[in-house]
């Protein structure tokens, strides 16, 4: 008789250890496409990045510029900014970039100056796509940290609720990050 309840004991136990490992391992499956994302959206950063570097001797040089044109691009390198800031710096040194394509015709005669500009609009294109598929993961991810029985498995393994790419949380009461 004995026996019996602790094979019932041993069978559940297995069944609840099963449970957690396929849960454990879904949770597992988004944190890795979550990596992946985070990676490729920091790759096509760092060239965004590069190509504005790049592209300032270019514009003074052909514009006949003597100021320091998109100063902050120098800052950027020493300051510790997450994606989602260093996305929106970026954005700003591009609009400041097209603000030099309008200004200075010529710029548009320089096969260098062309070549960036086209790996810019390229990489837009690359940056919108990697922002939706590391949301659609969060979306997921988020899904399994508050739904039973996935949310017992992200409070044992201490895993929370993540922000989306554009850093606006949801769940906050902080209108400010909704501000454009």
């Amino acid at each position: 008789m004995v026996f019996k309840y602790i094979m019932i004991i041993i069978i559940i136990l297995s069944l609840i250890g099963i449970c957690f490992a396929v849960l454990y391992n879904k949770f597992q499956t988004y944190i890795i496409r979550m990596n992946e994302a985070e990676a490729n959206i920091d790759s096509t950063l760092r060239k965004r990045f590069d190509l504005l570097n790049k592209s300032i001797n270019i514009i003074k040089t052909t514009a006949k510029i003597e100021e320091n044109i998109m100063e902050n691009i120098e800052n950027l390198r020493s300051q510790k900014l997450s994606n989602f800031d260093f996305d929106r710096k970026l954005y700003d040194l591009i609009n400041e970039f097209n603000k030099y394509k309008e200004l200075y015709p010529d710029l548009k005669q320089n096969d260098d100056f062309v070549r960036i500009d086209i790996e810019l609009d390229e990489s837009e294109a690359e940056i919108v796509a990697f922002r939706k598929y590391y949301n659609d993961i969060i979306t997921n991810y988020n899904k399994l940290v508050h739904k039973f029985p996935t949310n017992i498995v992200a409070l044992i393994c201490r895993y929370n609720h993540k922000n989306y790419f554009d850093g606006k949380d949801m769940t906050d009461d902080d209108n400010e990050d909704f501000k454009v």
